[in-house]
């Protein structure tokens, strides 16, 4: 699979005329909670070559491919991913936390690592986490059993909102840091989940512990009472510093190309 991902990116900056800046995994095997059969979440960003930033309408954005059971590859275009950076968009944060690299030129995250506390958002990212968990809890909890992907899901939406709320902080991207929020009695069951997932398949259903859907349903309570209370972020804040790495990012992504 690695191979096949490196040959990907060889055959888009070919084809497409870019260079691929950054590429890592975005989802469970990033997370640290991956099944058997969990597909290869790969997320890229790219530029164009400088003359391509210099026309009067913009281009594409975005390279999206179809899905496979194996590989679920897309990909944003540099100055889309820093607007979203800006705008404090919760999966460029995960991004540039992966600990699963596939491609790294010109020290990408290294550039950008330092402005991520500042750039991050409270009250959006809590927004953001809140939502999915607010789906988790309202269209998956509800029934005898649930997939253990969405409880997952559910669960670590829970702990970064959590992390947001309790710390006033950006949230890390891997599971086992968010669960030192967890409560001691809910560990357990955890790692029993944890353990079933490492040998299930991702269509896995299991009857949700009751003490863990009760904890879930507090956490989005607690979420949107905080919500209301958390400052937001202005943006002058970091787009100085931001228009500055995406002007030194085009200039040096073609000069050593």
């Amino acid at each position: 699979m690695l191979a096949r991902i490196q040959t990907a990116f060889r055959q888009l900056e070919a084809t497409h005329g870019i260079r691929i800046l950054y590429a890592c995994e975005s989802g469970s095997r990033a997370w640290g909670f991956p099944s058997p059969d969990s597909d290869f979440d790969v997320r890229f960003i790219y530029c164009h070559p400088p003359a391509w930033y210099l026309t009067l309408d913009e281009g594409r954005d975005t390279l999206n491919f179809p899905v496979d059971d194996e590989l679920d590859l897309a990909g944003w275009e540099l100055r889309k991913a820093l607007r979203l950076l800006r705008g404090s968009n919760a999966s460029v944060f995960e991004w540039l936390q992966s600990p699963v690299l596939y491609h790294e030129a010109l020290d990408f995250r290294a550039r950008l690592e330092p402005l991520l506390p500042t750039a991050f958002n409270l009250k959006a990212g809590l927004h953001h986490y809140l939502g999915q968990l607010r789906r988790g809890v309202e269209e998956n909890l509800p029934g005898s059993d649930v997939r253990l992907k969405r409880l997952f899901y559910a669960l670590r939406s829970a702990l970064a909102a959590r992390w947001i709320r309790e710390r006033h902080a950006l949230p890390p991207m891997e599971f086992a840091p968010l669960r030192q929020l967890l409560p001691a009695d809910l560990q357990v069951d955890v790692d029993a989940l944890m353990a079933h997932k490492a040998t299930a398949d991702e269509k896995t259903r299991v009857p949700p512990p009751a003490a863990l859907v009760e904890f879930l349903q507090a956490e989005l309570a607690a979420g949107q009472v905080a919500r209301e209370t958390l400052p937001v972020l202005r943006l002058g804040a970091v787009a100085s510093e931001l228009d500055a790495s995406f002007q030194a990012l085009i200039g040096e992504a073609f000069a050593t190309f």
